[in-house]
């Protein structure tokens, strides 16, 4: 692939990718086939890249863009439920510049925090095969590359968590057996490598039933806080 000089031109990399058949054919359809209530908007279709501060020293690793969420706005967590929480609790936090985005240039910033995923695509059923994560995991490397300051990584999910350590394992830090394993509030220690953190997925299985509540993202994020000596 070539290692990118700058996170705009990886970026442009990114959004131009159809290395994956499935997920190609699956963003392009939900673009096309638009549901009822964004009928009227143009659809973004394409693989997203991350976005935030590229001084940050957080790295908030979610899943993959939501079909009519980053797949319609062209931005992570941006036009969707999973979003609306997660940029809530970030403002709480003092990682974001307002508590909501609906779409790109909205205004919201990011301060101190980078938001990527270790799928570009939307995926069907939000399921990325695995075989998609292992084409898409050059993109990861590539952009945590040019996030040089970073110190914490928070993974939403088992699937973060997972592609996390293998990023790390990819970059040749030993990560230790048995693999820590991923829990909300875990945290693992890898020497050479930034604390890793887990929350559950801000998805709404997790939001609407009480599994993951805003005061539970709190505290994640602020032993993030923490970490970070903010």
């Amino acid at each position: 692939m070539g290692a990118a000089r700058s996170l705009p031109a990886l970026h442009a990399r990114i959004v131009g990718c159809r290395a994956c058949p499935r997920l190609v054919a699956w963003r392009e359809k939900v673009a096309r086939e638009k549901v009822r209530r964004f009928a009227a908007e143009e659809y973004w279709g394409r693989p997203l890249p991350g976005f935030g501060d590229a001084s940050a020293r957080l790295l908030v690793i979610g899943l993959a863009p939501a079909a009519h969420g980053g797949n319609r706005t062209g931005r992570m967590f941006t036009g969707d439920r999973s979003g609306d929480f997660l940029y809530a609790a970030l403002f709480r936090a003092g990682f974001a510049s307002q508590p909501g985005s609906v779409r790109r240039g909205d205004g919201l910033a990011l301060r101190d925090a980078f938001i990527t995923a270790p799928c570009r695509c939307a995926p069907p059923q939000n399921a990325p095969l695995p075989e998609e994560l292992e084409s898409c995991a050059p993109w990861l490397d590539a952009e945590i590359a040019l996030l040089p300051r970073v110190r914490a990584v928070l993974a939403l999910g088992a699937i973060a968590w997972e592609a996390a350590l293998r990023h790390f394992a990819r970059r040749g830090i030993a990560v230790p057996r048995p693999r820590p394993r991923f829990a909300h509030g875990a945290l693992a220690r890898l020497p050479g490598a930034p604390t890793l953190l887990a929350s559950y997925h801000v998805s709404q299985q997790n939001t609407n039933t009480g599994r993951l509540t805003p005061a539970m993202m709190d505290v994640v994020l602020a032993r993030a806080r923490k970490l970070l000596g903010r």
